[in-house]
């Protein structure tokens, strides 16, 4: 955090206040809340510090956000996926999540309605075995598929270059269009023999750490479960910003939050929603 330090040195607010601001707005997407927490904040200064702060740590994204490069830290990787349900040269699952958003206006707005409905930004990532966040893309909207986020990401040009050597991607589901190739392998969808069935079992279970690891971030910020009322730009980069938060998370070996059933997911909500920030 040393460069978001160094930018509010000169602030009046202090730096640690202008953190807690940002984190209560990331936990409840409430700037009222977060100016009753901190009384002497007026709503303009709240706006202009949650998203001053999700710019400086979403700037870390490339230390804390890492795709495994080396030998070894490949190796790491596929050791332990392959300690969940035997499933070998796992590198990485991936999956694809829907973060809701107000509607952006003008001409491209429904290209942001997903296929539940509701407006939203549809974010790739790749995880390893200990949830953390290995790879992200969060910049289509909602109406994109899945497949279609994949074949335009950097990252499956690299593994069709042969970067990762035998290195796989575990993908969580069949209907999410993906091919299976020599590098990416989603369950069958008809296993018929008992090899077929264990393949399954084993993919499964091993690509459930993706779904896992949404679990664990949406409640670690439910801001991601209950939408983010801001404008596009800004929706985009306290994604980024709440994705290294959760990885310094599980690197420091942080308690994984309890489900919390009052926690309220994108597409239980009747409320018209409206860009506040």
């Amino acid at each position: 955090m040393c460069v978001y330090v160094y930018i509010y040195m000169n602030q009046s607010i202090s730096p640690i206040n202008d953190l807690l601001a940002t984190l209560r707005f990331y936990a409840t997407d409430n700037s009222q809340l977060t100016i009753g927490d901190f009384s002497g904040l007026s709503t303009p200064t709240a706006h202009r510090i949650i998203h001053r702060v999700s710019a400086a740590i979403a700037s870390l994204n490339h230390e804390y956000i890492k795709f495994p490069n080396t030998q070894q830290e490949i190796r790491q990787n596929q050791r332990e996926f392959y300690g969940i349900a035997r499933f070998p040269r796992v590198i990485g699952a991936m999956d694809c999540t829907h973060v809701r958003i107000s509607s952006t206006g003008g001409d491209q707005a429904e290209l942001f309605r997903n296929r539940k409905g509701y407006f939203s930004i549809n974010v790739q990532t790749i995880c390893n075995a200990n949830f953390e966040i290995i790879d992200i893309v969060a910049r289509w909207p909602g109406s994109a598929h899945d497949s279609t986020i994949f074949n335009n990401c950097c990252r499956k040009a690299k593994f069709e270059a042969g970067a990762y050597g035998e290195g796989i991607l575990l993908l969580l589901y069949l209907d999410g269009g993906y091919a299976a190739t020599s590098y990416s392998m989603p369950p069958l969808e008809n296993p018929g023999t008992a090899v077929e069935q264990l393949y399954n079992e084993s993919q499964i279970k091993t690509t459930d750490a993706v779904e896992r690891s949404y679990g664990v971030w949406k409640r670690r910020f439910p801001v991601l479960a209950l939408g983010l009322r801001v404008k596009l730009d800004k929706a985009l980069v306290i994604i980024i910003a709440t994705a290294v938060l959760h990885n310094i998370l599980c690197q420091r070996g942080e308690i994984v939050p309890p489900d919390d059933p009052g926690l309220i997911l994108p597409g239980k909500r009747s409320t018209k929603w409206t860009n506040k920030v």
